[in-house]
């Protein structure tokens, strides 16, 4: 297969989206060394989520695919599946030297171009290359438009259209110095 063909198999899960009302026209696919190991479809309808869209599905299905083990990992199998500690990739703006694999090595084909959510969570599970078929342009026309949380990332955190400030650090230092206390944190 192909990116052809993959790009086909998101849209047509993005069809059966719509088709059986489970949510937007937004199908997802991961494929990992040339074989798919998971898909998505945008189900916010079906289950009230907002976050439920097809490229998140689909990045819960390609971990849970990969991690045997999951839902529950012991600290002793931490360092496994896409947990195990890589090195920073050379360029990389990290500041740790090493980091949990996650989903490296694999692409994500999507019906449509992915959404900041999306897109932040394909960063966090750091796939390599997402190819997707329409574009923004074609996804506001059909009425989702993302370019509001674009501008409005880009501004001030006081001057965001959703309240955003600070409060009690010391409360939330409490965890941070848990984590950092912890002999054995794994980086992820």
């Amino acid at each position: 297969m192909g990116h052809r063909e993959y790009l086909a198999e998101a849209a047509q899960l993005a069809t059966e989206s719509v088709e059986n009302g489970w949510g937007g026209p937004f199908g997802a696919v991961i494929t990992h060394d040339g074989e798919v190991i998971a898909r998505g479809q945008n189900r916010v309808l079906l289950t009230a989520d907002p976050t439920a869209h097809g490229e998140v599905e689909a990045i819960r299905k390609a971990i849970q695919y990969l991690n045997p083990d999951a839902p529950t990992v012991s600290e002793e199998h931490q360092n496994e599946y896409t947990l195990e500690l890589v090195p920073r990739p050379e360029g990389s703006p990290d500041v740790l030297p090493e980091r949990a694999r996650m989903l490296q090595g694999c692409s994500i084909y999507t019906s449509g171009a992915p959404c900041p959510m999306c897109m932040s969570a394909i960063y966090w599970a750091r796939i390599e290359a997402v190819y997707y078929s329409c574009d923004w342009k074609a996804t506001e026309e059909i009425g989702f438009s993302d370019d509001f949380q674009y501008e409005d990332f880009q501004r001030p955190p006081d001057q965001r259209s959703i309240s955003l400030q600070q409060m009690y650090p010391e409360l939330g230092a409490q965890a941070y110095q848990a984590w950092q206390d912890k002999p054995n944190h794994h980086p992820y």
